[in-house]
């Protein structure tokens, strides 16, 4: 059975990869295959679903390091550093609910949680 049987005519299904594949070889066939779109529309909505997933992925990677610095401040023991770095931690946080890549609660959830930390220390 062939790459084009699985869909139906005139449909590209690319076959997928042995399980020795490597993980970005497989994200590249799915986007090969989500890239078939028929209408223009559909074409740039994928074009700009894949900038906003890149933009988005670096504002969550920003979020954790940033909490992690913060754990480790707290960590340490040192309640200076540890406020410093809730106080650095703050805006990053808020900006990624306002951009969307994060939810409002969780944010709210996240600060309370480590404020309540500090406090103890």
């Amino acid at each position: 059975m062939g790459a084009l049987d699985a869909v139906g005519p005139g449909r590209y299904n690319p076959p997928l990869v042995g399980s020795g594949a490597s993980r970005a070889l497989l994200v590249e066939q799915d986007r090969i295959r989500w890239n078939m779109a028929q209408h223009k529309s559909a074409k740039k909505r994928i074009r700009r679903n894949e900038r906003r997933q890149d933009i988005n992925r670096t504002r969550v990677s920003r979020l954790r390091t940033v909490t992690r610095k913060t754990e480790a401040a707290i960590a340490s023991g040192d309640k200076a550093s540890a406020e410093s770095a809730f106080r650095a931690m703050q805006p990053v946080l808020q900006s990624a609910v306002t951009k969307g890549a994060i939810r409002r609660n969780t944010v709210s959830r996240k600060l309370s949680r480590l404020s309540a930390r500090i406090k103890a220390l």
